[in-house]
């Protein structure tokens, strides 16, 4: 099993690149950049900015985006930033997308809600032209229609593009594609993996982690800080009139189906996901110190159990080069 950090940025961009410095010391293998607009929740407008960043301060790290949100961007935009950091980076860039949410975004970026209602499966297609390592694109498409230009920078190969999916329709546009998915992290991913109907794609699974000498103190110390940063969700702008989730009753079913407790009860929790690549979900622990110690304690005491190998010791606390 492979494992990766999965940040949604919830305590700013300069801590978010902490941890990406702090993952790669521990042993991770990449991490993943969530994108939220207008909300406390997750502080990060553009994954692929910050990862560009991170892939600056790390050396052996991998940095994908989970996910740029293609209901709010040009695709043909979005594929020349990856083409960009693929070739800067020396293919440590990955790129998540998602169809988004009915969010005030779309609004705001005059995009609307019929793109992200129909718009999902052209804007992939245009994005997956963008990135397969043709020399020139057209589109002539409902939401995208231009003459054959030239693709400036040319990517060597084509690159590799997840799909953030949450719903069976996002699923089937994937599979459709053999786009492998990024599954969130309170999904149970059984369903969506059946929808999708094929076991040679490996898909990545986030999970909300939490470590403490049981599984009741970690549950405990996690309701303390899990419920109020998810309180921040409620500022989501709806575009469709649906009620805002109760994230009380939210926070309680992350608490109940993650994987939380001793390092031993994390690993086989993880494992028994049959996934072969994790996501895990750490700024939940609470404040920026708190999530660096997390950070430090999986990589030592939890990764060795995925990989079959003895716990080690734990690394002091890794920082950006600017602080160094």
């Amino acid at each position: 099993m492979t494992a990766d950090l999965f940040l949604l940025s919830a305590h700013g961009a300069a801590a978010t690149v902490e941890y990406a410095v702090a993952a790669e010391a521990a042993g991770f293998a990449g991490v993943w950049l969530a994108e939220h607009h207008f909300i406390e929740y997750g502080r990060c407008p553009s994954a692929i900015a910050l990862a560009g960043l991170i892939l600056g301060r790390t050396s052996r790290l991998t940095v994908g985006t989970a996910a740029c949100v293609l209901s709010n961007r040009h695709p043909v935009a979005l594929g020349e930033e990856a083409a960009l950091l693929d070739e800067a980076s020396g293919g440590r860039f990955r790129l998540g997308v998602g169809r988004g949410g009915p969010w005030v975004d779309l609004e705001v970026f005059g995009t609307g809600l019929a793109r992200y209602e129909h718009g999902f499966a052209e804007s992939l297609d245009v994005l997956l032209d963008w990135v397969s390592g043709r020399a020139t694109v057209t589109a002539a498409g409902r939401h995208f229609a231009f003459r054959e230009v030239a693709v400036v920078p040319r990517p060597a190969r084509p690159l590799p593009v997840w799909v953030a999916a949450t719903s069976p329709s996002t699923v089937d546009i994937a599979a459709a594609r053999g786009l492998p998915m990024l599954l969130g992290v309170h999904d149970d991913p059984a369903p969506l993996l059946a929808r999708y109907g094929r076991s040679d794609v490996e898909h990545a699974v986030a999970r909300l982690v939490a470590l403490g000498d049981s599984r009741a103190a970690a549950e405990g110390r996690l309701r303390r800080t899990l419920r109020p940063w998810l309180a921040t969700t409620r500022g989501y702008v709806r575009l469709d009139g649906a009620p805002p989730r109760d994230t009380d009753a939210y926070a309680e079913h992350l608490i109940r189906t993650s994987p939380i407790g001793t390092p031993a009860d994390v690993a086989d929790e993880l494992l028994a996901t049959g996934a072969s690549r994790v996501l895990l979900m750490v700024e939940a622990a609470g404040d920026r110190a708190a999530t660096l110690e997390l950070v430090v304690a999986l990589g030592a005491e939890v990764l060795p159990r995925l990989s079959g190998r003895a716990a080690r010791p734990r690394a002091p606390l890794a920082r950006p080069a600017a602080e160094t």
